[in-house]
């Protein structure tokens, strides 16, 4: 692999990205100094202009660039927390040893300088910084005032946030309480919202009844007892699900953030939630719901009887959409999953008639051959969510906005182990 060279640097992506704009012809800009400055005032509508083309520009990096080394890792990097490790394109600010912090490429000087402020010779508004962080612009006085406007609409907390604030001990940490209000506001979550949309919303777990433990039962079946199951069968996948889930080296979403949020000393409860934050999003901890689906899907457009050829057709359907097929391939795997493997020989044994195990079981004859053909998957093999909600549904577990739940408790092992570690 060819050595980085020493002129190349992130100024240099810098100057790839401003080559790029340049010769991009976006609508309604102007120039502005050495950077560009657009009309419009909409933060939102900024961005839909400027989405489609910077995720060229990066597609563009990545094929100039994307075989180049960026140096070599050593040990003490590795235990040293990844210091000076080049990992991540982070373009909204740069810190120099000499220089100190740059947003975009502006000095906090000139961005005193050159930011909207609230009165004459003040200090630049923080919504100014948030659009040059998020644009890469300078923004004018009215694009920040819009974004002001847009602030203030957003500015009211509902009151069921301050009932969660309310019921803390007066010697709760502020943290904890910021912690516990931002989760509270979540449920609020537009992002959300949009990615469910569509979806059957699941009612409260059970009813939302709680069961006791059992001081009888182990980790595992206690769980699943707490769950509202009594079935032995069910207790032996949960104790299978929680081991092979509890961890998966540190470079994941889930297992990363909670790693990083210790190493300030932040304690397992404030690490595990940081890390169940980034478990929720849908690339990390979603991905059996969207194998459910997609399973389903199958179910609701052939048949569940599908026969081989009609199911390489809805393969070949989903890839031509531009989608994928979920629980195929992995970041780093380039074989079949032994967690994948795992579940399949526990499916064998326990429920081997069950039809929507017997279409997993076409799907793995179907789906490798067809990506190997595209030529563009480098491991075509099946993964761990590729099998698990089956299992889970095949007991009686349907509420797949819980799945994500089980993935958390499980993984709460691995990464804890990591934080104790870290701490001690």
């Amino acid at each position: 692999m060819p050595k980085v060279p020493a002129t190349f640097s992130l100024y240099s992506v810098v100057g790839v990205r401003r080559m790029l704009l340049e010769s991009s012809g976006r609508p309604k800009l102007m120039r502005q100094g050495t950077r560009w400055m657009s009309k419009t005032v909409d933060m939102k509508e900024r961005l839909a202009e400027l989405i489609p083309k910077e995720q060229d520009r990066l597609k563009k990096i990545k094929k100039d660039y994307g075989k180049i080394s960026l140096g070599d890792t050593t040990v003490d990097m590795c235990i040293g927390g990844m210091r000076g490790i080049k990992g991540m394109l982070w373009e909204t600010s740069l810190l120099d040893a000499d220089e100190g912090i740059r947003f975009r490429g502006l000095s906090i000087p000139e961005c005193q300088k050159k930011l909207p402020a609230a009165i004459s010779g003040g200090e630049p508004l923080p919504e100014g910084l948030l659009w040059l962080l998020v644009t890469g612009e300078v923004p004018t006085k009215e694009q920040v005032a819009g974004l002001t406007k847009d602030f203030r609409k957003r500015s009211k907390v509902p009151g069921f946030v301050f009932d969660v604030l309310n019921k803390f001990p007066t010697t709760a940490h502020p943290m904890s309480q910021l912690s516990a209000g931002i989760m509270a506001l979540q449920t609020q979550s537009q992002f959300a919202k949009a990615y469910e949309e569509g979806i059957h919303k699941s009612k409260v777990y059970k009813g939302g009844k709680t069961i006791p433990p059992d001081p009888k039962l182990d980790y595992a079946a206690n769980y699943a007892h707490m769950l509202g199951f009594t079935d032995k069968k069910f207790h032996e996948l949960m104790r299978l699900y929680i081991t092979i889930h509890s961890d998966h080296e540190g470079g994941n979403v889930s297992a990363h953030t909670v790693h990083l949020v210790g190493s300030a000393l932040s304690d397992p409860y404030l690490s595990v939630a940081a890390g169940m934050n980034g478990l929720a999003g849908p690339l990390h901890g979603l991905a059996n719901q969207e194998v459910l689906r997609w399973i389903q899907d199958v179910v609701k457009e052939v048949g569940a009887d599908v026969t081989t050829e009609q199911l390489k057709e809805f393969v070949w359907k989903t890839l031509k959409s531009g989608k994928v097929v979920p629980g195929y391939g992995h970041a780093v795997l380039r074989k079949t999953d032994p967690r994948y493997q795992c579940q399949r020989e526990f499916a064998l044994k326990h429920l081997p008639d069950d039809p929507l195990f017997k279409m997993v079981s076409k799907i793995y004859e179907v789906v490798p051959p067809i990506l190997l053909e595209t030529g563009k998957v480098k491991n075509p093999w099946p993964n761990v969510d590729a099998h698990s909600g089956v299992l889970l549904q095949h007991y009686g577990l349907k509420e797949q906005n819980y799945y994500t739940v089980l993935f958390g408790i499980s993984r709460t092992m691995g990464v804890l182990s990591q934080v104790s570690f870290r701490i001690t």
